[in-house]
């Protein structure tokens, strides 16, 4: 610890993120990264950019980002909010919203920056364990509390919770922001998108990194009532102005543009979700009902941690969570046909 560190800083648990191994014939499958890569309409659109306008500010707005999302999801642009990336949309969502001096509520087994990001706000958190079959029990959040937040589908387990539950949760915390991460939504779950003009305490989170395979270039936006927008409006002005660049906004609107190929590999991922489901369970795993771009899954005789070193040691790496309740499973990213058929192999050979 530096002598020169605010006090906080050493009581901070930073977030792990995924590895990102610089070796050669990796198959990584641990990070959920899409396997099919973007529209050739976004390379087209951020090499459009490559110019001297460079040397100017981005819009701080992302007026035409904005209206496109709008758009797309049958908002109004004022009830759009733009981050670099999901989690700096998340982090200005706990600043913004989540300081009530009570609470926080989150699941047991979810996202791990929850936690975190209490930690860096001086937020407490309070865990709300799944089911015994890893599921969310809206009435488990009937409680006080100074916010809820959950992804859905979960992560990591997969899980997604039906837009009744949802309303539920809602109608049972009027006076709270309800926020639901959607990072996965677009691989089989039904956004609470169409919620937001119903509930003002509804704050819906999503990001182009998984579904539009564009983690690199770290766009996030959230969609709710102004009155939610304008106070994470007043976060991020008082932060960075500019959370988006000029090449990120004219990708992000690109991707949008293109829904076509959206819908071919949101289709490609989910088929091959399936195919590999069925070839786990048929190797020994039991394997939680996914609507995300990876599947939880555990052995019914092996641990999870040796499997992932076993895998590991073939240059197939997954993501093993050495915590309670979840330490013998694996969350394993769907990925090309190829990668997934190398990781079947290594499982069989083991």
């Amino acid at each position: 610890m530096s002598k020169f560190w605010s006090p906080l800083v050493s009581s901070l648990v930073p977030y792990v993120p995924g590895e990102q191994p610089k070796i050669a014939n990796l198959v990584k499958l641990n990070t959920n990264e899409n396997p099919f890569g973007p529209s050739p309409k976004v390379i087209e659109a951020i090499q459009a950019e490559l110019n001297d306008n460079l040397r100017l500010y981005p819009d701080p707005e992302g007026e035409s980002l904005r209206k496109t999302l709008a758009d797309y999801h049958s908002v109004r642009p004022e009830q759009v909010f733009l981050g670099n990336g999901s989690d700096e949309v998340l982090a200005h969502i706990f600043h913004a919203l989540f300081q009530h001096g009570e609470p926080v509520l989150f699941p047991d087994v979810t996202y791990s920056f929850y936690p975190v990001y209490c930690g860096l706000y001086n937020i407490e958190g309070k865990t709300v364990p799944l089911t015994d079959s890893f599921e969310i029990n809206p009435e488990d959040y009937r409680q006080p509390n100074g916010g809820i937040i959950f992804p859905n589908p979960n992560a990591p387990t997969g899980r997604c919770l039906e837009l009744e539950h949802i309303e539920s949760i809602l109608r049972a915390n009027p006076d709270r922001v309800v926020v639901v991460d959607e990072a996965y939504i677009d691989f089989g779950g039904e956004t609470s998108i169409s919620l937001v003009d119903k509930y003002p305490n509804l704050l819906v989170c999503q990001t182009l990194s998984k579904a539009r395979s564009l983690a690199g270039l770290r766009v996030g936006f959230a969609i709710g009532h102004p009155d939610l927008i304008e106070a994470l409006n007043r976060v991020k002005d008082s932060f960075n102005s500019y959370p988006l660049d000029r090449l990120a906004q004219a990708g992000a609107k690109a991707a949008y543009e293109d829904e076509a190929w959206f819908q071919k590999s949101c289709k490609g991922v989910i088929s091959e979700r399936e195919r590999v489901t069925e070839s786990l369970k048929g190797l020994n795993f039991e394997v939680l009902p996914s609507k995300a771009n990876f599947v939880f899954a555990r052995h019914r005789e092996k641990s999870g941690e040796s499997l992932a070193k076993a895998l590991r040691e073939q240059g197939i790496i997954v993501r093993h969570f050495n915590k309670p309740r979840i330490s013998d499973f694996l969350r394993i990213t769907i990925g090309t046909p190829d990668q997934n058929d190398a990781l079947i192999a290594g499982l069989e050979s083991l």
